[in-house]
């Protein structure tokens, strides 16, 4: 089987790492593939940070897939990202173009290229019931004996992951079996980087610009769309402290604050998973302000081996 090489742009929040994809896709003749685990809703552009705009400005427009491919009401969850990312690389690589991954979401890249096998991967409402009566304790145990490696990746402090997490645990086959479909990567793993200090400016500004930019109508406008306050809290982040100011649980200087603290952990947490990536043996390319010319050089080398 011979191997694709692929381009993934990865790092925490508001690196900026569309921008550096796209001028990449520019310069390599590449398509834009996003494993980001909310810009897949459609209707939900200034929270996720789509940056549609990124795609169409300045020189030719590129190509992105996994962008407005659900709405927000339906679930969509890794076993469909995993399904959707391999066939968009493979059409990318039809087309003989240059797959590039980009995003944030460090559960879902992973998954890609440890090419998981995630037979079953289909929600299972019996084993939910069953799970449903344990304790959290009880949960957690499990997970940890069943499978210690999506353990180690769970947000233990959320119930309805720990019972996803279990879920996929337990339809998973235990071998790990390369399953059809699975695409041979050979990935080249680029991320901006910048100082802590930084990319906590850098979310302050970003976070004033979506305010400013319609943030909290876009959240009305869903609910009154038929999503549930609920259904918005569960998007986490922007979505869920935009529901909490909107049913008056938070004034608005407090939302804004919990909002920023939140996405700052939110960052590091995204910092911390993708370290233990290099740890894991992965190799990433950490790019002082996400320097282009430097990304160029590297991606020069790695397609001519």
């Amino acid at each position: 089987r011979s191997t694709i090489q692929c381009i993934v742009v990865l790092g925490p929040t508001a690196t900026g790492k569309t921008r550096l994809g796209v001028e990449l896709a520019r310069r390599f003749g590449g398509e834009i593939v996003s494993a980001d685990s909310r810009q897949v809703y459609r209707g939900m552009n200034i929270g996720t940070g789509k940056d549609l705009d990124e795609y169409h400005t300045g020189g030719t427009p590129v190509a992105c897939h996994l962008i407005d491919v659900v709405d927000p009401a339906e679930d969509y969850n890794l076993f469909r990202f995993v399904t959707d990312a391999r066939q968009a690389i493979a059409t990318i690589e039809q087309r003989q173009h240059q797959p590039i991954i980009v995003g944030g979401t460090p559960l879902y890249i992973n998954a890609l290229l440890e090419e998981y096998s995630l037979e079953g991967g289909g929600q299972n409402p019996k084993l939910r019931q069953k799970l449903a009566a344990l304790t959290d304790q009880d949960l957690l145990n499990r997970l940890q004996q069943q499978a210690p490696d999506i353990y180690a990746r769970t947000d233990k402090s959320q119930r309805q992951r720990v019972i996803r997490a279990l879920e996929i645990a337990i339809s998973r086959s235990t071998d790990k079996n390369k399953q059809a479909g699975c695409l041979n990567l050979t990935p080249l793993l680029l991320a901006p980087y910048y100082h802590r200090r930084e990319v906590h400016e850098r979310i302050k500004q970003r976070l004033d610009q979506r305010l400013q930019s319609g943030l909290l109508d876009e959240v009305q406008a869903l609910h009154n769309q038929g999503l549930s306050w609920e259904r918005l809290e569960f998007f986490g982040l922007e979505y869920r402290y935009a529901a909490y100011h909107l049913q008056n649980k938070l004034p608005y200087a407090e939302f804004r604050e919990q909002l920023f603290t939140r996405i700052r952990r939110f960052a590091k947490a995204q910092d911390v998973w993708f370290r233990k990536m290099e740890r894991e043996g992965k190799n990433i390319y950490w790019l002082p302000a996400g320097n282009l010319e430097q990304a160029a050089k590297l991606v020069n080398a790695f397609l001519h081996n």
